[in-house]
């Protein structure tokens, strides 16, 4: 092989480390032992595809309460892009249940079901746009490239607004008798809190847990995955 040829491969090995995505989503099942309102609950995650659309889903049930929400989405210029998503809840034998639609053309999403009239919409969109769902997956593509910080401009609840994360340390983590060295990140603003930890490896949140007010909602506990 001439020196030539050696340098183009060397060039050519360069550029397709470059173009390969920093995290490539592959379909999941996860499974959570979980807690709500300090009751505890049964958890689930996963992701599915079919063609270029995903869906990613969430699920937390206990005695008193079952919620759910699901999120159908692609990729375009190596961001999540959400189409369409429903949450739905039940606690205390009271039923929500919404719907939510992004037209990227328009740039515009509206909310259907139980929601109020002025949330219903629309909402200006801008591209980079998710949904709250959308950003369990975001943490662990952007942590997995070793970002410290992360914002994300979150559209649902017929508003629009930012978060910020940050790293907040490193802590071990077992799951399912295997040692996961995880990053914990962390998210203020107005009373609540959101804790993730991510480790490597690991397609979806090791642990998540939302606080108000100081007091803990929930919390999700990965328990296995596949």
């Amino acid at each position: 092989m001439t020196r030539m040829s050696v340098s183009l491969a060397t060039i050519a090995a360069v550029l397709a480390m470059v173009a390969a995505p920093a995290h490539a989503l592959k379909p999941f099942t996860a499974q959570y032992d979980a807690s709500f309102k300090g009751i505890s609950a049964g958890g689930s995650m996963s992701l599915s595809q079919q063609g270029n659309r995903w869906t990613y889903s969430m699920g937390i049930r206990n005695a008193m309460a079952n919620l759910s929400q699901a999120t159908v989405f692609d990729t375009a210029a190596g961001r999540y892009r959400p189409l369409g998503g429903s949450d739905r809840s039940t606690y205390l034998m009271k039923t929500r249940s919404v719907v939510t639609r992004y037209n990227w053309n328009g740039l515009q999403a509206r909310w259907t079901g139980d929601v109020k009239p002025q949330r219903a919409g629309p909402v200006a969109m801008q591209p980079g746009d998710i949904d709250a769902l959308l950003v369990n997956l975001a943490l662990v593509r952007d942590v997995g490239a070793g970002r410290t910080s992360m914002n994300y401009r979150l559209v649902e609840n017929g508003k629009a607004k930012s978060l910020a994360y940050r790293v907040a340390g490193r802590e071990r983590i077992t799951v399912g008798g295997r040692a996961l060295d995880t990053t914990r990140v962390v998210q203020s603003a107005g009373g609540k809190q959101t804790t993730v930890w991510v480790a490597t490896g690991v397609p979806t949140p090791v642990r998540i847990v939302q606080r108000e007010d100081g007091s803990e909602v929930f919390r999700l506990q990965l328990s296995s995955w596949r």
